[in-house]
């Protein structure tokens, strides 16, 4: 019996909003991005193993990792 399995990691952009950057103190837009590695059997995404979120200042380019709960209400407002 063959058995081919791997793992594989995917970004999705989400919508972004105008912010203050903690870095460099400018009102500019962030981008704001999922991360999520899933197991696949035959190439085939079964299930995600692990989820994360970053959001980066479109004036510096600095990104930040943030949590499940900060990143929903970015998206709800």
């Amino acid at each position: 019996m063959f058995l081919l399995f791997g793992f594989k990691t995917t970004t999705k952009e989400l919508p972004g909003r105008p912010a203050s950057c903690q870095y460099c103190h400018a009102f500019a837009h962030h981008h704001l991005e999922e991360r999520s590695t899933r197991l696949t059997v035959f190439f085939i995404p079964v299930f995600t193993t692990s989820r994360s979120y970053r959001i980066a200042c479109s004036n510096c380019g600095r990104t930040s990792s943030i949590s499940a709960r900060q990143k929903n209400t970015l998206v709800r407002r």
